[in-house]
């Protein structure tokens, strides 16, 4: 089918209208490739099985090394489970002050774990903290079973977001990264749901805090200190998830942000913490040191309006819900770029985080990156006296 598109051009940007063809889901954003200038870039973590450096706002990899490689993730694993809660909370199924009971099959997990016992209960902040923080096996499957009634179940939900995301070498047996066959992840994968659980700015209030306490007025109070230490020792880290088995290695996917650029590392397959924390320091050094972000929009910043065919709210307006930029060569133009907002027709009713366009960045006629436009809240269709009303007011208006 022809595309057919209506531009609406104002103050140096292109407003799209889809008439036709409907945008394709918002896991499949355009694949992030290469930064400019990138191919020449030094094997930045030589003692990795696998690596990859990425710009948290658009996507584009700096370097990466074997990313796409099938390997036990261990506890970056929590990734994917922290995902999954902070989505539960932006849909209002459970929020942050919820007591959560902790089952027999939770409390037996072993590994690194906060020490539940059956029966205890914690709110979902701190077993957020739990989690983020000191890598907690047993809030894990405490936390799967508060969302999706059982572990298994909540593990198909993981595995239904990675298919969502666009993940082709992930495949989830567990929560919390236990060992177990057919458990596996790659860095390129790790790196795209760590981009999308850090559009949840809240997450590095936990992952990013070096110390806390579980437990603080109890008789056994728990102390809390952050496996991943860059996120004391590195300017700007604050997060995300350590991972270790014996099968596994060392493993890390890190994020720091300084001015308003945010990247992205990860390695798996590490030999020690040492070396793991030294590469991934590295990989950021470079990024901080050769790039720059141009920024398009600003969290909540307006993004513009589109219509809504037979919607209790017949006008959204659409803000920007995190950042979105460029990732360029520090010294680089910004001169010609500009970009396009392209929205689907909309007809209600319209679910919160569904696909509704995309934005698309142009340099010149090169397409720099795509990213996927959400519908912000969810619009209900409106009933026949509201839309009779509303045919009235305009026939007279």
């Amino acid at each position: 089918m022809k595309n057919n598109w209506k531009h609406l051009v104002v103050a140096g940007m292109t407003m799209v209208m889809a008439l036709s063809v409907p945008v394709s889901a918002r896991a499949e954003e355009k694949p992030a490739s290469p930064a400019p200038q990138s191919a020449g870039v030094a094997d930045l973590a030589p003692s990795a099985r696998s690596a990859i450096l990425m710009d948290a706002d658009s996507g584009t990899i700096v370097y990466e090394k074997n990313s796409h490689a099938k390997l036990p993730p261990a506890s970056i694993t929590k990734v994917m489970t922290m995902l999954l809660i902070m989505e539960a909370i932006d849909q209002g199924r459970i929020k942050l002050t919820d007591k959560v009971p902790t089952s027999e099959y939770a409390a037996s997990m072993g590994g690194s774990q906060i020490f539940l016992e059956p029966g205890e209960q914690m709110t979902v902040d701190e077993m957020l903290k739990g989690i983020a923080m000191a890598s907690g096996n047993d809030a894990s499957v405490a936390m799967a079973e508060k969302i999706a009634g059982t572990e298994s179940a909540f593990v198909d939900m993981m595995n239904k977001r990675a298919g969502e995301l666009g993940l082709k070498n992930t495949h989830f047996m567990n929560c919390n990264g236990l060992p177990a066959s057919e458990h596996y992840t790659s860095a390129h994968d790790i790196a795209v749901m760590s981009r999308e659980l850090l559009k949840h700015n809240e997450i590095t209030k936990y992952t990013g805090a070096y110390q806390d306490y579980l437990r603080k007025s109890s008789e056994k109070p728990f102390w809390l200190v952050n496996t991943n230490k860059l996120v004391r020792f590195y300017t700007g880290a604050d997060g995300l998830k350590t991972g270790f088995t014996n099968e596994a290695k060392f493993c890390l996917t890190a994020t720091a942000h300084r001015d308003t650029l945010r990247v992205i590392a990860v390695v798996m397959g590490e030999p020690n913490t040492k070396t793991r924390n030294a590469e991934v320091s590295q990989m950021l050094d470079y990024s901080f040191a050769q790039y720059m972000n141009h920024t398009i929009f600003k969290k909540g910043e307006a993004m513009g309006s589109v219509k809504i065919e037979k919607g209790m709210q017949p006008v959204l307006p659409l803000t920007a819900k995190h950042s979105y930029s460029v990732l360029l060569k520090k010294g680089s133009s910004v001169k010609d770029i500009r970009y396009e907002l392209r929205i689907n027709p909309l007809k209600a009713p319209v679910k919160i985080n569904a696909p509704i366009g995309k934005l698309i960045v142009f340099q010149g006629d090169q397409v720099l990156t795509e990213f996927a436009v959400d519908a912000p809240v969810s619009v209900d269709r409106a009933g026949w006296w509201t839309l009779f009303k509303r045919s009235m007011g305009s026939l007279f208006g």
